[in-house]
C-alpha cells in the first residue's frame, strides 16, 4: 500500500513542478519581456534538471525521465527566450 501512495505522491509532485513552468513560458511568448527573469537561475536550474534526467535514465525510471524531459524542454525554451528578448 505504501508503494501505491508513494507513486501517487510522486506523480502529483512531478506533474505540478513540470506544469509550473508553462505559465511563465506563455507569459514570455505573449509579452516578449524577460527582464524580471534571472539568466543564471535558469542556467543553473536547467543544468540541475538535466542531471535529474540523467539520473532517471541511469535508474531507468520512466516517470522521472518523462517529467524531467518536459521540464528541461520548458526551462530551455524559457532560457532561449531570455537570451533572445534580453
Amino acid at each position: 500500500m505504501f508503494d501505491f501512495w508513494a507513486n501517487v505522491v510522486s506523480a502529483i509532485a512531478a506533474t505540478l513542478t513540470t506544469l509550473a513552468f508553462v505559465p511563465q513560458a506563455f507569459h514570455i511568448l505573449r509579452h516578449k519581456e524577460t527582464r524580471a527573469i534571472s539568466l543564471w537561475m535558469y542556467v543553473t536550474f536547467a543544468t540541475g534538471v538535466a542531471a535529474w534526467l540523467t539520473f532517471g535514465i541511469m535508474i531507468w525510471n520512466w516517470p522521472m525521465m518523462i517529467a524531467n524531459t518536459i521540464t528541461l524542454s520548458l526551462a530551455l525554451a524559457i532560457l532561449a527566450m531570455k537570451i533572445r528578448y534580453g
